[in-house]
């Protein structure tokens, strides 16, 4: 019901009237607003984990893990993508609305004031009426059952969200311009292969040919050699346009259009750092920003539970009005009427629909706790993956090594044969390719032994620190 508090039109009213009723209105709201307060809720982990992985390195992990390859060039590429990349400066801006709509729930908490001021002037033969008005509204809602605050929450846990979206979209991006930069490398190291196996290939055929023309090789000999020359040709068309193709992605990822990154001409793949410490599965959740992504949504969608719950109750709104109206400007403050006012709104029938969007909140929670317990197996198996994958490829590259070896001793003896006329062309053709084939291998296991560390690196997240990022700031607002 709504109460007319009328004052005398000659009364004037004094400070110390208006403290009175603000000191009763703030200690009421103080306690309404500690009644009503939300706590978040802790989350037990979802699912069991390991005690421990199956391999841990010596090395103590770094929040900046390429320093690790010691590479001043990727260094350099990886500082300029975090300050440049487009992606991720979009992620930033995502973590900029966020925080926008969390400061704007939160103002829900806050009575909202208006004021409202008038002035009229009306002009006849014989009189000159003035009139002036000054209107002040306050309006708050009571949060009862805790409904606002519990969204007030949510969107802060929102901007936590976006905060570690923009960490994980960070190690991402470090991995990518890592992965693309010993790519690029290997690609290079595989061209300057080639062309020597080029040189090789066109001696063999200046060979062979003179061998035939001498009687001591045949025709078909000469075609042999020659496709594989060909062969070798066609390999590095391929390369030099892979080479091409993973430049122009450094340059998108380091936020340079492609052809205006320029890039030293390195070719020689980095050693293997020595591993570092996995540490514990546990560690995980405090350390990898997806886990925490994950965490936060459990979170947020249990606050929205509550929220969805807390709006079947009742709605308690408070509301007052001040309105004074006088002939000029000195007496404007002399004749005055206050109103406060209570409106308590009960839902009784909305055809189940409160009762339908608790039942919605409650799946997304469920939703998100079954997501979480996913990253957290998903972050175990990445990891253990990177550990098998490295260990199994060293033992490759000792196999390629020893391969190797024992192609270059038979490649002698096999040579030797075929010039005193032991054995036929065709054998010397394909100890040839096979050695060939394996210097190619070699390079490329060398590489992919790099590419699984980094995904270790980036399965560990490296202790990643969000104050690390050097956003250009500037490049999000323009």
């Amino acid at each position: 019901m709504t109460q007319h508090f009328l004052k005398p039109h000659n009364y004037t009213p004094y400070f110390s009237d208006y403290m009175d009723i603000k000191l009763h209105f703030i200690v009421i709201f103080a306690l309404l607003i500690q009644a009503c307060a939300m706590p978040i809720n802790e989350i037990p982990t979802p699912t069991t984990l390991p005690e421990t992985f199956s391999q841990s390195g010596e090395l103590e992990r770094q929040e900046h893990w390429w320093l690790a390859f010691n590479d001043l060039q990727l260094n350099q590429l990886i500082d300029l993508a975090l300050s440049n990349n487009f992606s991720l400066l979009s992620a930033y801006n995502r973590l900029e609305q966020a925080q926008a709509v969390a400061k704007k729930t939160s103002a829900d908490l806050i009575p909202s004031i208006s004021a409202a001021f008038t002035g009229r002037q009306n002009y006849s033969d014989n009189t000159d009426n003035s009139q002036f008005s000054l209107g002040l509204n306050a309006s708050y809602e009571v949060d009862l059952w805790g409904r606002i605050r519990a969204n007030k929450n949510a969107s802060n846990l929102d901007v936590r969200i976006a905060q570690e979206n923009l960490n994980t979209a960070a190690i991402s991006l470090s991995a990518e311009v890592a992965i693309a930069w010993y790519r690029l490398i290997e690609q290079r190291s595989q061209l300057a292969l080639l062309k020597q196996q080029i040189k090789t290939n066109e001696d063999n055929v200046a060979i062979v040919t003179a061998r035939f023309a001498g009687g001591q090789a045949t025709a078909a000999d000469v075609f042999q050699q020659r496709q594989t020359l060909q062969a070798r040709i066609g390999d590095q068309t391929n390369v030099i346009a892979t080479i091409k193709t993973l430049e122009y992605q450094l340059a998108i990822l380091t936020g340079k259009t492609p052809r205006m990154l320029v890039l030293p001409e390195q070719a020689q793949l980095p050693d293997l750092p020595v591993q570092p410490q996995t540490g514990l599965p546990s560690e995980l959740i405090q350390r990898r920003p997806d886990l925490r992504t994950a965490y936060f949504n459990v979170q947020a969608a249990d606050q929205r539970t509550a929220a969805a719950i807390a709006d079947r109750f009742p709605k308690l709104s408070l509301s007052a009005n001040i309105d004074t109206t006088a002939p000029n400007l000195q007496s404007l403050f002399n004749n005055w009427i206050a109103t406060l006012a209570g409106n308590l709104i009960l839902p009784i029938i909305d055809g189940g629909r409160r009762v339908a969007e608790v039942d919605r909140n409650r799946a997304v929670a469920a939703e998100a706790l079954n997501n979480y317990a996913t990253a957290l197996q998903q972050a175990i198996q990445e990891i253990e993956d990177a550990l098998i994958q490295e260990q199994q490829q060293q033992q490759l590259i000792i196999s390629l090594d020893k391969q190797h070896q024992l192609s270059e001793q038979a490649t002698l003896q096999i040579r030797l044969r075929y010039m005193y006329g032991a054995i036929d062309f065709l054998r010397v053709l394909t100890i040839q390719i096979t050695q060939q084939s394996l210097e190619r291998s070699q390079i490329l296991a060398k590489r992919q032994l790099l590419e699984y560390r980094i995904q270790l690196y980036r399965a560990l997240a490296g202790s990643w620190k969000s104050n690390t990022l050097d956003i250009n700031k500037e490049n999000t607002d323009a």
